[in-house]
């Protein structure tokens, strides 16, 4: 007579126990992304009050109002993000005609009436605070956009989008994009622009699509230049940016002066709060477009390298939460936020070393202002939704990852 030998009755109670943590395990937040967000916001705060800590112009006797002002949007900003996290996946994909209308609303009265600066009508003044509705609707695009996406594909097999699609995603970008050329605000035209491109690649739009779109933005660039479309002081940083000599006291200025501060920094920087050129305030919006001037001046090439790996990590995280995304909506809506911050970055750090124009954007996460850094931590609270949602499965919000309690077969009888 063969005897089967039983199987431990004690691994039952393990396996259950097991299974039952695995149940209810639910994912986190990308914490990579969290910590290169915090540590930019942190060096962003510390450059913007060596920007302007001894500009008595703009502080008076207070080297440390914009330091106060920096927190206060920070912990506005962190409060915002807190607030999309903890939102339902659901509810954000109801709630984004309302941010889209809100945005266009806001738009318009800029346009009604907005405060001039710098030649642009870009600012509402509310209270002691300007509210730029440009940078908020960065994010109302690309979330609208992804929306109409995920309407139109979900459902089906589709991975791609066609004729009508990408017809309605222009028209959607189209709104904010004329009231935004109507201030005019070039610089966030042009981020917009590079947005609404990737945006359409990610979704799947035809090639055709999206080579007559960058053949009609680069034709109708070269109309507003040579037509006179522009204004004078766009047209000469045009062509200082072409030709940084040729104006160097007037609209070559900014960019001369960038670069001096950039030089002066060497490999590891003249130290914070030290440097030569943003101590005797010769950049001009030091603590705003020109943020990463401050950054090659006194962190040197080793403290700007770190600025720059910090934001393409963001970027990178914001692709990873795309590619892993189970959904039309996150994975349209992170990649649009990965080009939008990734490009707005490129942009700045270009402009500051005179590869890009000069077009007046700031640096996501580390320039002064509390638009932009309202708009970027909201950016982060939709990513790190969409990364929630990534780990559950259904709409009823179960658990996707799960595993479940092996089943214990009876000992055999002989």
């Amino acid at each position: 007579m063969t005897v089967t030998p039983l199987r431990p009755r004690a691994s039952a109670p393990r396996a259950a126990s097991g299974a039952l943590r695995e149940r209810t395990r639910v994912p986190g937040l990308d914490w990579v992304l969290m910590a290169a967000v915090a540590l930019l916001l942190v060096l962003g705060t510390l450059l913007v009050w060596s920007a302007t800590a001894t500009r008595e112009a703009l502080v008076g006797d207070d080297s440390t109002a914009y330091l106060r002002r920096q927190l206060v949007n920070v912990a506005i900003g962190v409060v915002m993000m807190v607030v999309v996290v903890a939102t339902d996946h659901r509810w954000l994909r109801i709630l984004t005609p309302l941010v889209y209308l809100v945005s266009v609303i806001g738009l318009v009265l800029v346009l009604v009436m907005g405060s001039t600066i710098n030649g642009s009508r870009s600012w509402i003044q509310l209270g002691g605070m300007s509210i730029q509705p440009a940078e908020f609707a960065k994010l109302s695009v690309v979330i609208g956009m992804a929306l109409l996406v995920a309407e139109r594909t979900q459902g089906t097999w589709r991975r791609s989008i066609g004729t009508k699609e990408v017809v309605g995603l222009l028209a959607i970008a189209a709104v904010p994009a004329v009231l935004i050329l109507g201030q005019p605000d070039l610089g966030t035209m042009l981020v917009l622009t590079a947005t609404v491109l990737g945006v359409l690649a990610i979704a799947g739009a035809p090639r055709a699509w999206i080579v007559g779109l960058l053949v009609a933005g680069v034709a109708a660039a070269t109309v507003a230049v040579t037509a006179g479309v522009l204004k004078a002081y766009q047209v000469d940083r045009f062509m200082a940016f072409t030709n940084p000599d040729l104006d160097p006291r007037g609209a070559g200025y900014n960019v001369e002066q960038a670069r001096i501060a950039i030089g002066n920094g060497g490999l590891f920087g003249q130290g914070l709060f030290d440097g030569s050129q943003t101590r005797s305030g010769f950049v001009p919006e030091q603590q705003t477009d020109f943020i990463f001037t401050v950054a090659g001046e006194e962190l040197g090439l080793v403290g700007a390298g770190v600025v720059v790996l910090l934001l393409c990590l963001v970027v990178w995280r914001a692709l990873r939460i795309a590619a892993g995304s189970q959904d039309a909506f996150g994975r349209v809506a992170a990649g649009g936020i990965a080009c939008w911050l990734g490009f707005q970055a490129f942009q700045n750090v270009g402009m500051c070393l005179g590869i890009m124009p000069v077009t007046g954007v700031p640096l996501p996460f580390v320039s002064y202002g509390g638009s932009s850094v309202f708009a970027v931590m909201l950016a982060v609270g939709v990513l790190q939704s969409i990364h929630l949602r990534n780990g559950l499965r259904g709409e009823d919000g179960a658990v996707a990852r799960y595993a479940t309690a092996p089943r214990l077969a009876p000992a055999g009888r002989r």
